[in-house]
């Protein structure tokens, strides 16, 4: 599929773009920990009984899970800046919706709604790409990627100081006000994206993708509830194979899939989203097991006695840490590429879990550990919309990145209920009550590092692009060329838009099929993009005089660069049977 333009002129991005849609992921991802201080008061808060009251918490996370893919695929063809829009406003809706009650049922459906909101960072992440420039994308994207975590980092302290201090649902009214004022700056700051995707929504394939992840995720959250070998927990996970095999050859015959599977496939699209489930899983080990350390009384030998907030401060470096990375991640990324980066940062976090099994001693040890966990879970985080983006069409980024998006929510799912299960069977019986031990905390903490471990072998993998090898994009010969300026010539006599005409090329003259090529305006934003036939030729039209850049990519090739411009006389002034500048990854 290609990119369209609609007929509004693209409205540059400012420098508060950023800024505002990397404040609207922050807000979204407070939803996830918004109530994590309050946890073990929520059966009495809402007169039910504790299992059913982790619905509260689950009923978000399916919703965001499932939300995340088709917010993604609405934007691409709708236009992202509206759908960002249209989750932000179900999310305010679903937080007065719990502000307002006290019975678990519509609390249930209002932490439902707030989990839509979840579509809000891959979508974000697609309208970076669609306006920003090349050299202010880097940093941008890691800042709406590493969002997820400083949302929830930053929201910790926040809600716990809410809670100790103020009537719980105070925190809906707070979730509910930052979602308002998140619409208000996005509606006067960032402008809608002008690229759609051909197509049309796929509504069968969402329903069925709906209906595997949520037998997939139901079980993961609640099998310690209900039994890993219940047959409840067994006949859910084999019913959502079944679904998930039969959703696969659905899109497989569909012609605009919700997912593009053959895209997904990609050894490069591949290993970086089951890496992203194991980035998902070390992410959520830190979050549940310093908090429970931090507050457990000093009495049982090992907690550390803190309140509420002091242990709400203690994990906030988390968040913080990995909102300050992301300028180095775009250093790094610019110098070495995002697969280096992503390696850099799953060895950060090993060497941040090695080390905390030895820093639990003290309040001020959690700290270094969530500074040092934190850095490299953003660049970890950062790293993988990068690598997601530098392999699929352009059509396809938003769809794209939510379905990375879903990959680390199935990895915090995962985490959840595999910690929460470590901590509970290790946990000793004080006075009638279960209470986590030391033996349960570095436990958890191994199985964070082994994670990492995975990932990184995952990590080194991931295809290395090579500058050296790139594609080159030229005419195909010399009368290929003459008569590409004599039909632009001939279009501009009629009045028709002008463009390039050309084949992508190997470095050994053969013919590359499906290479990308995009062709960027002197703003930096992409203007057309399509895909080179079999015999390599491809052709762009412009959407106005002015100078260009081609920009042509292909699968284990790095990206090349071409400046062009297109004057009054349409002639090209360049010659493609030229190299060209390479551009980093």
């Amino acid at each position: 599929m290609s990119h369209t333009t609609t007929d509004e002129p693209t409205r540059s991005a400012s420098r508060a773009t950023v800024p505002v849609l990397a404040f609207a992921g922050i807000v979204v991802a407070v939803m996830q920990t918004l109530l994590v201080p309050v946890i073990k008061d929520l059966p009495a808060l809402l007169d039910t009984t504790p299992s059913n009251a982790t619905w509260v918490l689950t009923s978000t996370l399916l919703s965001g899970a499932v939300a995340t893919p088709i917010m993604g695929r609405l934007g691409d063809l709708f236009g992202k800046r509206r759908m960002l829009i249209v989750s932000l406003s179900v999310m305010v809706v679903g937080a007065l919706v719990s502000a307002f009650t006290d019975a678990l049922l519509p609390m249930i459906v209002g932490r439902t709604l707030q989990g839509v909101a979840m579509g809000a960072i891959p979508l974000g992440i697609g309208l970076m790409r669609d306006m920003l420039p090349r050299e202010r994308l880097g940093s941008a994207m890691a800042l709406m990627s590493s969002s997820i975590g400083v949302g929830g980092g930053l929201a910790l302290p926040a809600a716990a100081l809410v809670a100790q201090h103020a009537d719980w649902h105070t925190l809906f009214y707070g979730a509910a006000g930052l979602g308002v004022l998140s619409i208000a700056l996005t509606l006067l700051v960032v402008p809608e994206s002008p690229l759609r995707a051909k197509g049309s929504f796929d509504l069968p394939g969402a329903v069925g993708l709906t209906a595997a992840l949520i037998l997939f995720l139901l079980p993961i959250t609640k099998g310690s509830d209900w039994g890993w070998s219940s047959p409840t927990t067994l006949g859910l996970f084999a019913a959502a194979v079944a679904v998930l095999l039969l959703w696969g050859l659905m899109e497989l015959r569909v012609s605009a899939p919700l997912v593009d599977l053959r895209t997904t496939a990609r050894r490069e699209v591949l290993l970086t989203n089951l890496a992203s489930i194991m980035v998902g899983v070390s992410f959520y080990v830190i979050s549940l097991v310093l908090p429970q350390l931090l507050q457990l009384p000093a009495e049982t030998g090992y907690g550390l006695g803190q309140s509420m907030v002091v242990a709400g401060l203690c994990v906030a470096p988390l968040g913080l840490t990995m909102m300050f990375t992301a300028p180095v991640y775009a250093r790094l990324s610019a110098r070495y590429g995002p697969r280096t980066t992503l390696i850099i940062g799953l060895l950060v976090i090993g060497a941040g879990y090695a080390g905390g099994l030895g820093l639990m001693s003290a309040a001020w040890q959690t700290v270094v550990t969530s500074v040092l966990i934190g850095a490299g879970i953003g660049l970890a985080y950062s790293s993988l919309p990068a690598l997601i983006i530098g392999a699929v069409p352009a059509s396809e980024t938003g769809a794209a990145n939510g379905l990375n998006t879903l990959m680390r929510s199935i990895g915090t799912s995962v985490s959840s209920a595999v910690i929460g299960m470590v901590l509970a069977n290790t946990a000793q019986d004080v006075g009638g009550t279960a209470v986590p031990t030391m033996h349960g905390f570095r436990v958890s903490f191994l199985i964070a590092a082994a994670a990492v471990a995975i990932g990184l072998t995952l990590a080194f993998f991931i295809p290395r692009r090579r500058p050296s090898t790139a594609t080159q994009l030229r005419a195909s010969s010399e009368e290929d060329a003459n008569l590409a300026r004599a039909e632009q010539a001939l279009a501009a006599e009629a009045g028709q838009p002008r463009g390039f005409r050309g084949r992508v090329l190997d470095a050994d003259g053969s013919p590359v099929a499906r290479a990308k090529v995009t062709l960027i305006d002197r703003h930096g934003r992409q203007a057309g993009a399509t895909l080179s036939a079999e015999d390599g030729g491809y052709a762009l039209a412009v959407p106005a005089r002015g100078p260009y850049v081609l920009a042509a990519r292909a699968a284990g090739h790095g990206p090349l660069a071409h400046a062009a411009t297109h004057g009054g006389d349409g002639r090209l002034d360049l010659d493609l049977s030229l190299p060209g500048e390479t551009v980093p990854a």
